[in-house]
């Protein structure tokens, strides 16, 4: 075990910054989970939510990114372990995508829960 140095801290935040930036370039519905978090936060801005709300629209933005980030990092793990095409190889990335659905969809529904009250105030 090597012993703790802050340098490598910095370090790490750096490969973890250059890990946001591949993930930002090379996926495109990381495009979607940004423009959706953006419209999110402006949402919550305007209106109004409370501390709590905050909390669960902060950790719904995070599993939907960490999903995502994991998606991807094992989606490239599999086109190195098998550039081919193998079956198991694609049952394998299409769990790892479902696990990104399941939180792009448990997101919807927290912004639904915080959101739809106030969406119906408006127009009713």
């Amino acid at each position: 075990m090597t012993n703790f140095s802050i340098g490598a801290r910095i370090k790490s935040i750096g490969y973890a910054l250059e890990g946001v930036a591949t993930l930002i370039r090379t996926q495109h519905n990381a495009w979607l989970h940004f423009a959706a978090a953006i419209a999110v936060v402006a949402a919550g801005f305007v209106g109004g939510v409370s501390p709590g709300e905050w909390l669960a629209l902060i950790f719904a933005i995070a599993l939907v990114w960490c999903a995502e980030a994991l998606n991807t990092a094992f989606e490239f793990l599999c086109d190195v372990a098998s550039p081919e095409f193998h079956p198991k190889v694609k049952q394998a990335k299409d769990v790892a995508a479902a696990a990104v659905l399941f939180a792009a969809i448990a997101a919807v529904a927290v912004g639904l829960v915080i959101f739809g009250p106030r969406l119906l105030a408006i127009l009713a």
